[in-house]
């Protein structure tokens, strides 16, 4: 595993750059009701780069009253203005990428050049795809006879509670602020306490182009902020992405007032290879799939591999090469591929699992390990990609979302069986197949229990497609016109008797 050069490429420069004017509430950049404020750590330094306000639940209450104020008018624009809102938003973003990936690179630690770049343009693309969506706000009529006029309506719902995880920041609050616009709701977002900085800017550029308190953006903790937008009376829909735990919290609270939920959630994905595919194509796959360059930061990373048993030790030599060969370093620095864990306390999680597999007697290190405690990668939270082989799916590296770059490689030889093994899991959000047989990957594709299956590739999501999670992955869809529709409106009937 090579390390970047140890440059520090303009980081100091962008952190004294970065906006400390507050949170978004109302139209209007404003600190928190207490005054408190939280610090916003460079992972790759393990130094604080920024202050953001840390909101309350007063703070909660002046966004959604903001919300709601603003709903009564924003509802009724016709849904094409609003679409070209989202338009405009989309082309501002684009000329502001390389500011946006680059805060991103920063506090989150994922590398500018694999990672951050390729958030920034998606987020561009999310509010592109959305505003093109506009005109299909539409109902339908029911043939119901001549003298009855029979119609539905797609209405909004009012104003929607949005939390977002700190792993892909910026993109995961574009799925939830453009569709719910586009839709005729405003929102209450609030980003998560450990990367603000590149909501924040969105925030400020989607501003440009909004009607005051349409979007309302909040910074703070879980317990603080989090929880008592959750619980808050105001909300008429929760939009939740995070981790399954939270997730369980979220729904009690939509359950309590019994208001639309949608989470997407974790995931323990399986990637099952048969012996046709012990080929670079599909090693490169795998890595892309484990999400190594996101530091496996991801609820996608395809964290089991089942290798058929002819090719197990072949395919393992092979991503040990080229997965090795993949630079970690400063984030910001072009020449990294793999950037940092964002924080101590899930770089501490991941080391102990790490630890808890090179104890575990039965368990076979292939690569990686511990990260070093001395040289440059020991001054932030880099974490070495790790694969262990093993004969179990039940230990608990293999069954538990650890969130971090440590793969568990098991055997097998009959497809029923693996397909078994994969579908052994509370998870079910992504999975991959690996093979030229296409009778074979598709067929496995339709036995495995996940709401999304890629066969030969193992890439990210993109607009349009229908993405979410099956069993304790989440409920609901993203990235999608249904994903739209069906999140972010209610459908209304309407019959008229034409007799009259």
């Amino acid at each position: 595993m090579s390390t970047a050069t140890e440059t520090k490429p303009q980081s100091s420069t962008l952190a004294s750059t970065l906006s400390s004017k507050g949170m978004l509430i109302g139209g209007q950049w404003v600190e928190s009701a207490s005054g408190a404020r939280l610090a916003v750590e460079n992972p790759a330094r393990r130094a604080p780069i920024a202050e953001v306000p840390r909101a309350n639940a007063a703070d909660v209450e002046r966004a959604v009253a903001a919300g709601t104020r603003a709903y009564a008018d924003w509802r009724k624009v016709v849904p094409r203005e609003r679409g070209k809102a989202l338009l405009r938003i989309a082309e501002a973003l684009q000329a502001r990428s390389e500011e946006l990936a680059r805060t991103i690179a920063l506090e989150t630690g994922n590398a500018l050049r694999t990672q951050a770049r390729g958030e920034a343009n998606m987020t561009a693309d999310i509010f592109r795809y959305f505003g093109g969506l506009a005109s299909e706000l539409k109902g339908e009529t029911l043939p119901l006879g001549e003298h009855v006029l029979s119609y539905t309506r797609r209405e909004p719902l009012g104003v929607v509670g949005a939390i977002i995880p700190w792993n892909a920041p910026v993109m995961l609050a574009a799925l939830k602020i453009a569709p719910a616009l586009c839709a005729g709701n405003t929102m209450v977002l609030k980003a998560a306490e450990d990367a603000p900085l590149g909501v924040l800017l969105m925030a400020e550029i989607c501003q440009q182009f909004l009607p005051t308190g349409v979007l309302n953006v909040l910074t703070g903790y879980g317990e603080e902020c989090g929880g008592p937008l959750a619980n808050h009376p105001g909300i008429a829909k929760l939009s939740f992405t995070g981790s399954t735990e939270v997730g369980k919290i979220v729904m009690r609270a939509a359950a309590e007032r019994i208001v639309p939920v949608s989470l997407e959630l974790g995931g323990k994905s399986p990637s099952i290879v048969y012996p046709d595919a012990d080929q670079d194509w599909a090693v490169d796959g795998i890595i892309a799939a484990m999400r190594f360059t996101r530091q496996s930061q991801s609820c996608t990373a395809g964290s089991r591999l089942f290798l058929h048993e002819d090719i197990f030790d072949s395919f393992l030599g092979k991503l040990e090469k080229k997965t090795t060969a993949l630079t970690i370093g400063d984030p910001l620095d072009e020449k990294t591929d793999i950037g940092t864990i964002i924080n101590n306390k899930q770089f501490t999680k991941v080391c102990r699992y790490v630890d808890e597999g090179l104890r575990r007697s039965d368990a076979r290190l292939v690569f990686g390990g511990l990260p070093p405690r001395t040289g440059p990668l020991s001054e932030g939270y880099y974490a070495l990609p790790t694969v262990f082989a093993d004969q179990s799916n039940d230990w608990r590296l293999a069954r538990e979302e650890i969130f971090g770059p440590v793969l568990v490689a098991i055997r097998w030889s009959d497809e029923a069986a693996a397909i078994r093994m994969a579908n052994d899991s509370h998870y079910g959000l992504a999975a991959y197949v690996w093979t030229h047989d296409i009778g074979a990957g598709l067929r496995t594709a339709h036995a495995i229990e996940a709401g999304w299956v890629q066969v030969n590739q193992g890439g990210g999501q993109v607009p349009g497609m229908s993405y979410g999670g099956f069993k304790q992955s989440g409920i609901g869809r993203e990235f999608s016109l249904e994903g739209m529709l069906d999140s972010f409106t209610q459908r209304k009937s309407v019959t008229v008797n034409l007799a009259v």
